[in-house]
């Protein structure tokens, strides 16, 4: 069966995948893996925290939806993957459990004018779980090639040089929300991308041939086998919890330690540079605002500017996100 192009979408048209059952197996080997917030990962642990039940992590949820837009459409069409997403709203935790199915809407269609081998398309993704509840929306552009055009492979020098770096040792104390400072950026430490991992995560969340396929990769536009967005994405929360988990012990030493809680979304995500076999990007995350909650007393949402940038320096990767944050100690 001929791949859909550019040329055949449509505002308007209409694609739909699903339903995928989110396990609790499924869910905690995530939250292990990138997201280990007690609320991802044990029952017991969750009844403590802000949400008090376990629910999945919204990285995997984000994961889930990406896995349907490859049944639904990508892997059936000319996809040259996706620059970013404008925005992602996580409205409903989801369950052990919970079947996930994915209604994707064409908004519109741009044919690019400097490159005429290729069209962007700016799609709406809605995940509804079996009683037909919202539980994620999204509004985000791929990148499609035209009908009878062939992009070349770009080229590419794999990084076969670098080696994983240790973790780092470094900690700072972990503020309640209101008394944390402004502009302060937090480096999050190194993570470097193995091929074995790359494939792993495809198989599971984006099987688009460039991500798990190294010798097909070399005949795309990417030129080599390269990363998910979206396991770039979680790798960034991966790095986040390896640098609170010793700011936190570090904290805890002396006083109380705040807690986390889930995030509602984020936006302006962008996947500036490919991410190769073999490429290692340093993580960094900026908060850039804070405010009290008006709905949950002790509580504020701070916001929060991430980059990643790889071993050359170039950047590959950002996002403004925001989090529910303990304000100030219990009274």
């Amino acid at each position: 069966m001929a791949l859909l192009t550019f040329d055949d979408l449509k505002p308007g048209q209409k694609y739909k995948a699903g339903p995928v059952t989110v396990t609790r197996e499924a869910m905690i080997a995530f939250a292990r893996e990138y997201d280990p917030q007690p609320f991802h990962l044990d029952e017991a642990a969750a009844k403590e925290t802000f949400v008090g039940t376990l629910i999945g992590s919204g990285w995997q949820t984000a994961a889930v939806g990406m896995r349907l837009l490859a049944e639904a459409l990508v892997s059936r069409a000319t996809s040259m993957g996706s620059p970013g997403i404008d925005r992602l709203r996580w409205l409903k935790p989801v369950l052990p459990g919970d079947a996930l199915s994915a209604t994707i809407r064409v908004e519109e269609t741009r044919a690019s004018a400097s490159k005429p081998d290729r069209g962007i398309a700016r799609l709406s993704m809605t995940l509804t779980d079996a009683g037909g509840e919202a539980v994620m929306t999204q509004a985000f552009a791929v990148m499609f090639a035209r009908a009878g055009a062939t992009p070349e492979p770009r080229p590419v020098v794999v990084d076969t040089a670098s080696a994983p770096r240790p973790e780092a040792q470094d900690a700072e104390t972990f503020p309640y929300l209101g008394e944390a400072e402004i502009g302060r950026v937090r480096p999050l430490g190194a993570h470097r991308f193995e091929a074995d991992a790359i494939v792993a995560f495809a198989r599971q969340y984006d099987p688009q041939v460039f991500h798990l396929d190294p010798e097909a990769a070399r005949a795309t536009h990417f030129g080599a086998l390269c990363a998910s967005g979206w396991q770039t994405a979680a790798v960034w929360m991966k790095r986040l919890h390896a640098t609170f988990a010793r700011d936190i012990a570090l904290t805890a030493r002396s006083g109380p330690v705040p807690q986390l809680g889930p995030s509602p979304g984020f936006k302006d995500m962008r996947w500036l540079r490919p991410v190769y076999a073999g490429d290692t990007l340093s993580y960094a995350c900026r908060l850039t605002d804070r405010r009290a909650s008006a709905s949950r007393p002790g509580w504020g949402i701070a916001t929060h500017h991430n980059t990643a940038h790889n071993q050359r320096g170039e950047p590959v990767f950002e996002f403004t996100g925001s989090v529910f944050w303990q304000w100030a100690p219990p009274r």
